[in-house]
């Protein structure tokens, strides 16, 4: 049997008219009985195991992109076949993040991120450590089970404790050059709405309450539209939203939103979406799930009445059940008279299945400033954005996706186009008006340098001295961009 050999070679790249060399595995091969070679396997491994391995490296490349290409090594070979991987959004001070017995053999140190290649008994480490304070960890090893346990070791002793008090996890699209579709979760700062609702005008509280206390069995519409001048508090009610709502839904925002319509792929990925998993507890203090069991709030309709689907059709409610006795830990089963009959009652095939879609976890899609996907020449404008976000809310796209769709604008509501605004396509319309002076001077305290309506931004600023005490007048539309 022929040794492995390895083949250097020099050639030159196009682009920067330079040497660049590349490095060859040649697979293990073997004489046959007939005098052909063969790729020799060692046992227990399937053909293809082992894979030809090229790394190109010129003077564009960085001994970062190195560390890479040699992390990768013992997985493409076949030595190390299992790879599992994990991003850290916040890292404990001083957290090495490699196992204790790691041996380093590659360290690279840049301005904006650090990366350790370390090996150990079975197993090899890639570490990368931003300045940001997060951090992302590829693990390869030669078993599943050794994979795992050397990266929740890694995991336990670095990521930092989650602040779960005034905090939920967010996640945060985006299309990357080299990754495509990219998500990654932070812990964002929400606010509880009762503690900010004397900040928005009373002609908007009754919406906005509404808008608080939805619960995913009273979801009319996929889209929420919030609308008004710069400066009137709307993405604090996101905010507050992600807060409310954050044990039935999970809330993601798109930091692209012209690349999230423009790209059918992008779209599709983020449509599909990603679940946190247990990162919010989705129950109440008391263990009870509220995505199945909730006191009906503003707009949800009550036990016995008929509420729309979703998809904007009319749904049966199912038949009220007494509730269970104080010192019961199970629901009380109904008398006789009151048991529906075989014929409506839900087939058995069919309980799991609605058992499972109650449980699942809403997503919430914020994309904030979308002022020209909203406008009315929007569709001459941005061609067919427009209907993908239409086609994302209550299109084929969005068919069997508890996805919902909030959208910010500083544009007024005559100026959006009809489509967006048609009736039965909006969850909620909430228009996010100034305060008018009276309910101003009634936030500030004072009158003084109050104006005849103000935004929250500006009473604000008032309020610590960073507002001329006499504010000007506004008239017509402001905030238009060129």
């Amino acid at each position: 049997m022929l040794l492995p050999r390895r083949k250097r070679e020099t050639r030159w790249c196009r682009e920067h008219s330079s040497p660049s060399i590349c490095l060859v595995s040649i697979p293990r091969q073997g004489p046959t009985s007939n005098g052909d070679r063969v790729r020799s396997e060692q046992p227990g491994r399937g053909a293809g195991a082992k894979l030809p391995f090229v790394v190109a490296l010129d003077d564009s490349d960085t001994p970062y992109d190195v560390v890479d290409a040699l992390a990768l090594g013992p997985f493409t070979n076949g030595d190390q076949p299992w790879a599992r991987s994990v991003r850290i959004d916040r890292l404990r001070p001083g957290a090495s993040l490699l196992p204790v017995d790691a041996e380093v053999v590659r360290t690279v140190v840049e301005d904006s991120r650090d990366s350790r290649l370390a090996t150990g008994d079975g197993w090899t480490v890639r570490a990368v450590r931003w300045r940001g304070g997060s951090a992302e960890v590829l693990v390869t090893a030669v078993s599943e089970e050794l994979a795992r346990t050397v990266l929740d070791g890694v995991v336990r002793q670095a990521a930092a404790e989650s602040a779960t008090e005034g905090t939920v996890t967010m996640g945060f699209w985006y299309l990357s050059a080299q990754r495509g579709p990219t998500r990654i979760t932070r812990r964002a700062a929400t606010t509880a709405w009762p503690s900010i609702r004397r900040n928005y005008p009373s002609a908007s509280l009754e919406s906005l309450d509404r808008l608080m206390g939805m619960r995913p069995e009273a979801l009319v519409g996929r889209l929420i539209l919030l609308h008004g001048p710069a400066g009137t508090g709307k993405t604090t009610i996101l905010r507050a939203m992600a807060h409310e709502w954050r044990r039935w839904c999970q809330v993601d925002c798109v930091l692209d939103p012209e690349a999230l319509f423009g790209d059918p792929g992008y779209l599709m990925e983020v449509a599909i979406g990603s679940d946190d998993g247990d990162d919010d507890d989705p129950t109440d203090g008391d263990g009870e799930s509220l995505a199945l069991a909730s006191a009906p709030g503003p707009g949800e309709t009550q036990p016995g009445t008929t509420a729309a689907a979703p998809g904007g059709t009319a749904a049966p409610a199912a038949p009220e059940v007494p509730a269970a006795p104080a010192s019961s830990g199970a629901p009380e089963t109904p008398p006789a008279s009151e048991t529906p009959p075989a014929s409506e009652a839900p087939a058995a095939s069919e309980a799991p299945a609605v058992e499972e879609r109650s449980r699942r976890r809403w997503r919430l899609l914020v994309v904030e400033d979308c002022d020209e996907l909203l406008r009315g020449d929007a569709r001459s404008v941005s061609g067919q954005a427009l209907s993908r976000l239409l086609n994302l809310t209550d299109g084929l796209v969005g068919q069997g996706r508890e996805v919902l769709v909030a959208l910010t604008t500083n544009e007024p509501l005559a100026r959006l186009h009809p489509a967006i605004v048609r009736p039965g396509r909006c969850l909620a319309q909430v228009e996010v008006g100034t305060l008018p002076r009276d309910e101003a001077v009634a936030w500030l305290g004072s009158g003084t340098g109050v104006a005849s309506s103000m935004t929250l931004a500006e009473l604000f600023a008032l309020r610590d001295g960073r507002l001329p005490t006499a504010a000007q007048e506004k008239e017509g539309h402001t905030g238009l961009y060129l």
